[in-house]
């Protein structure tokens, strides 16, 4: 994907330099907090975060591969400090978690066609911890995302809404990588995540030069362009505090 993409991550989404640099300005975490990865992958967004701002991590996904590749990077990441990251199976809207358990989350473009996502924010509004902050990213294609709708029913404040206008050529790339280096995927994330990813690749992906592409159904024109979007949200103060405990903030889930 280039230098913008810190190799070591390996993350097969959008995540640079940039989006690091921001989810750590963002999430304002003190040292020897708890981070939750909603849907982690091979973990190498959180296990970085972790290791920048010095925070214990727990990390969730649905496929057992890529929770299994993400806890045996937990020593690359982090050293002798491996023990302070977690990494299980879980769902974004059954995350298994107490409430208000994390002082922080991130979750990076996660929120794939087909998954319920006030749901998602919801769940995740509700582990959060009085003050902490939830920092979220996806492709969005609508003119208006209903960001505030769900954030509001999850009781959480919107504090920003970053934009990425030069990301949809970013995505065309990405999309073409999926499908070529499928069996890759396939290992390092497991079989269904790795065929989903294909099947929106290919659905997604600008047909190549020479080529044509039925439009979607109903008309208009294929694959619009798409503007990537981060947003953060906090969760007000003033909610009751339950089960944070700063001597040992990893979940025992």
């Amino acid at each position: 994907m280039g230098d913008d993409y810190p190799s070591e991550i390996g993350a097969s989404s959008s995540c640079d330099w940039p989006l690091l640099g921001l989810m750590a300005a963002r999430l304002r975490m003190a040292p020897g907090r708890l981070l939750v990865h909603a849907g982690c992958g091979n973990g190498g967004i959180g296990l970085w975060l972790s290791r920048a701002l010095a925070v214990h991590l727990y990390g969730f996904g649905l496929s057992p591969v890529a929770v299994a590749h993400a806890t045996g990077r937990q020593r690359h990441f982090l050293g002798e400090q491996s023990m302070r990251a977690s990494f299980r199976v879980a769902a974004l809207e059954k995350t298994g978690l107490p409430d208000h358990v994390a002082h922080g989350i991130v979750c990076v473009n996660a929120l794939t066609d087909g998954i319920d996502k006030a749901a998602v924010v919801y769940e995740l509004g509700r582990i959060l911890a009085p003050g902490g902050r939830l920092v979220m990213t996806r492709s969005q294609r609508a003119a208006t995302p209903p960001w505030q709708d769900h954030a509001r029913a999850a009781g959480l404040q919107v504090e920003h809404v970053d934009e990425h206008p030069g990301e949809p050529a970013m995505w065309e790339r990405l999309y073409r990588l999926w499908i070529e280096h499928a069996e890759g995927l396939r290992r390092e994330l497991g079989e269904d995540q790795a065929r989903g990813m294909g099947a929106g690749g290919r659905a997604r992906a600008p047909p190549a030069r020479g080529a044509a592409r039925a439009p979607p159904r109903g008309g208009g024109r294929a694959g619009g362009r798409t503007r990537a979007r981060s947003v953060r949200v906090r969760s007000p103060r003033d909610k009751r505090e339950h089960g944070v405990d700063s001597e040992d903030p990893t979940p025992d889930a």
